[in-house]
């Protein structure tokens, strides 16, 4: 029995187990079954535990330097365990995104301001829309899958311009107290398109604190078809001022003396940024408010041109309608200057609407 333990124990050492004689025990003890001593002739290798060969590494190379390489394509425990490979949804996807074959909308730039479509939808046969509608020829009988990206970014710029585009333009749509336009100039801007008076808004012109117009319009025409050149900005107030003048008192006077009405007013200067008369020193003028417009030559519907300046001893119509622009304007304005008031205004008039602490009108007479 100690030689069949021997035995035994020798195939830890990875040793061939042969049949190892067994003599009769010395007591001779006849109950010991005989089959049991007989010779053992199968021949059976073990592998040694944690050897090359119990860790199925068959490279010589391999199995000398004691180190478990992995192959180069990896360890795929799917082919180990038999189990089948299954394409997953984004490896399909992003497959048919590589060969152009996508066949839903697929957007590039989510969250820019400028997402496209990459590629070209395929189209859905009529048969597996499922849907009964005649298609025209182009479309060789299949149904287009909509660009939703581009519909929405259509949606969303056709809001802009119905949502934003008409306050931009049109201040008087802005409420007072977010910054928007005056009631008061909401107001003369009502009465200037009652008028008849053609005119828009302009942005506001500022250059320090003593230039410029917080609410300027540029005037561009009157009522009658008269034309103002070249197109005059000043304020609201003045516009309202020289509109009604005109229509109410140079009209009137130019048909009662050439039986016409006026055709274009040419004037020389609206907003200006400079003192009275260009003059080092003096106070800032009512241009540089936007507060004042010259007037250089009036032209009739009949052709005359009416220059402003001082007329000769024979020129009785025109000597009477310019007496009649001086008289008649200083109801409108609160001052007037032309010719023969000072070397200044000798070639034009001008009209502004002044504040005074007295309330006086200066208009040279």
């Amino acid at each position: 029995m100690e030689e069949v333990s021997q035995a035994r124990d020798s195939g830890d050492t990875g040793e061939d187990v042969s049949v190892y004689p067994v003599s009769e025990p010395t007591g001779g003890n006849d109950s010991v079954d005989t089959a049991m001593m007989a010779p053992v002739t199968e021949k059976k290798r073990l592998p040694m535990i944690d050897s090359d060969e119990a860790m199925g590494i068959s490279d010589p190379v391999q199995a000398s330097s004691g180190v478990l390489t992995v192959p180069e394509g990896g360890v795929n425990m799917d082919d180990g365990l038999g189990v089948q490979r299954v394409e997953g949804l984004a490896e399909a996807q992003a497959n048919e995104i590589a060969e152009g074959n996508a066949t839903q909308v697929v957007v590039d730039g989510i969250g820019s301001d400028t997402p496209q479509q990459v590629g070209q939808p395929d189209g859905i046969p009529m048969s597996d829309a499922g849907m009964e509608m005649s298609m025209p020829a182009e479309n060789d009988g299949f149904l287009r899958v909509p660009d939703k990206a581009a519909t929405r970014k259509r949606q969303a710029v056709e809001g802009e311009q119905v949502a934003f585009l008409p306050r931009l333009s049109n201040p008087m749509q802005m409420p007072e107290t977010m910054g928007g336009m005056p009631a008061s100039e909401k107001a003369c801007r009502q009465r200037l398109q009652r008028l008849g008076v053609k005119f828009r808004d302009v942005p506001r012109i500022s250059r320090g604190r003593s230039c410029g117009i917080a609410w300027p319009v540029e005037l561009s025409g009157l009522s009658g078809g008269i034309q103002i050149k070249p197109a005059a900005q000043v304020n609201c107030q003045i516009t309202e001022a020289f509109a009604r003048w005109v229509r109410q008192e140079l009209v009137p006077s130019s048909r009662a003396r050439y039986l016409s009405g006026v055709s274009a007013i040419h004037q020389m200067s609206s907003y200006s940024c400079r003192t009275m008369n260009s003059q080092k020193g003096a106070a800032m003028s009512e241009h540089a408010k936007g507060n004042a417009i010259d007037v250089g030559k009036i032209v009739l519907k009949n052709g005359k041109a009416i220059v402003i300046e001082k007329k000769g001893f024979f020129a009785f119509r025109e000597k009477g309608l310019l007496k009649a622009v001086r008289g008649d304007s200083c109801k409108y304005f609160s001052t007037v200057l032309g010719p023969g008031s000072d070397r200044f205004h000798k070639d034009h008039f001008h009209f502004d609407l002044r504040a005074r602490k007295s309330g006086y009108r200066h208009c040279s007479l």
